[in-house]
C-alpha cells in the first residue's frame, strides 16, 4: 500500500487504536492518525483529508453509524469503514444505507484489514481521479477564463503555449489583480501536469515558521502543537504544478 494513503481510525479503546494502527502501518504501510472518541474523529475528518476512515460502531459519546450520518451530511470524501465488536445483521445493513464502505467485525485477520483499507484507499484514488480528468476536460479547451483580442493578450496566450511545454520553473510578474494565478492555472492547464493537482499559497500571508511547515511538512510531535504528521505543500503538487503567489514577500532567508 502506498505511503501517500492517509486513514484515520476512529476506537475509543486505546488498546485497539495501537493494534490497528500497528497492523495497517507495517513495513510500508499507509499514514495512520488516532481518534479516541467520535466527536474527535469527526473533528478530523472536518479538518484533514483521509482516504480512509476506520469507525468503530460502539463509542461512549458519538456512534459509528453517528460518524456516518454526519459525514454524508458534511459530505466528506473519505471511506468509511465500519468495524464493531457486535456484529449483526440490522447495524450492517445500517451503516450501508449510509454510505460505509465496509463492514467489518471485530476481532478481525490482519490481513483481512489490510486487504479491505488498500481496496478502499484504492477507490478513493480512482474517484480523485477521475475528477481531476473531468476537471481538465471541462476546462483546457482553450482559455475560456482569459478573454481578450489584443495583441498583448494574444502575446501572452502564446507565450502560455510555448511555457507549458517545459518543466522547468516559471516567474509570473504582474501587478495585483493582473491575473498572475490565472496565467499560471492556464499554463498547468496546456501542460502534460494537467491532470496532477495545481496547489497554490500565498507566501505573503503566512509567518516563516508556519510557511516552512506548509511548504515542507512536518512529522509528529516535530514541535508544539504538532499532534500529526502534515504533507508539505510540495508533496501534494507532486506531478503537477506548485504556485507560490507573492513570492516576493517571503524573507530573505526563505527565498534563499
Amino acid at each position: 500500500m502506498a505511503n501517500a494513503v492517509h486513514v484515520l481510525v476512529v476506537d475509543d479503546d486505546a488498546d485497539v487504536r495501537g493494534l490497528l494502527a500497528t497492523v495497517l502501518e507495517g513495513d510500508a504501510g499507509p499514514r495512520v492518525a488516532q481518534a479516541a472518541s467520535g466527536a474527535e474523529g469527526m473533528a478530523l475528518l472536518g479538518r484533514e483529508e483521509f482516504d480512509v476512515a476506520l469507525v468503530d460502531v460502539q463509542m461512549p459519546d458519538r456512534s459509528g453509524l453517528d460518524v456516518l450520518r454526519w459525514a454524508r451530511a458534511a459530505e466528506i470524501d473519505t471511506e468509511l469503514i465500519v468495524l464493531t465488536a457486535h456484529a449483526d445483521v440490522e447495524t450492517a445493513v445500517q451503516a450501508m444505507r449510509l454510505g460505509a464502505y465496509d463492514f467489518i467485525p471485530k476481532p478481525c485477520k490482519n490481513a483481512e484489514l489490510r486487504e479491505v483499507v488498500a481496496k478502499a484507499a484504492e477507490k478513493k484514488a480512482l474517484r480523485r481521479e477521475n475528477s481531476a480528468l473531468k476537471e481538465v476536460v471541462n476546462r483546457r479547451d482553450g482559455l475560456p477564463t482569459i478573454v481578450g483580442e489584443s495583441p498583448e493578450i494574444r502575446e501572452v496566450l502564446a507565450m502560455i503555449g510555448r511555457i507549458a511545454a517545459s518543466d522547468r520553473p516559471v516567474l509570473v510578474e504582474g501587478e495585483s489583480g493582473t491575473g498572475k494565478e490565472l496565467v499560471a492555472r492556464s499554463i498547468h492547464l496546456q501542460s502534460r501536469r494537467a491532470a496532477r493537482p495545481f496547489v497554490s499559497v500565498n507566501c505573503g500571508a503566512l509567518p516563516d515558521t508556519l510557511l516552512e511547515s506548509e511548504l515542507f511538512g512536518h512529522k509528529k510531535g516535530a514541535f508544539s502543537g504538532a499532534i500529526d504528521s502534515r504533507v508539505g505543500l510540495f508533496e501534494a503538487a507532486n506531478g503537477g504544478t506548485l504556485f507560490l503567489d507573492e513570492i516576493g514577500e517571503m524573507s530573505p532567508a526563505m527565498q534563499v
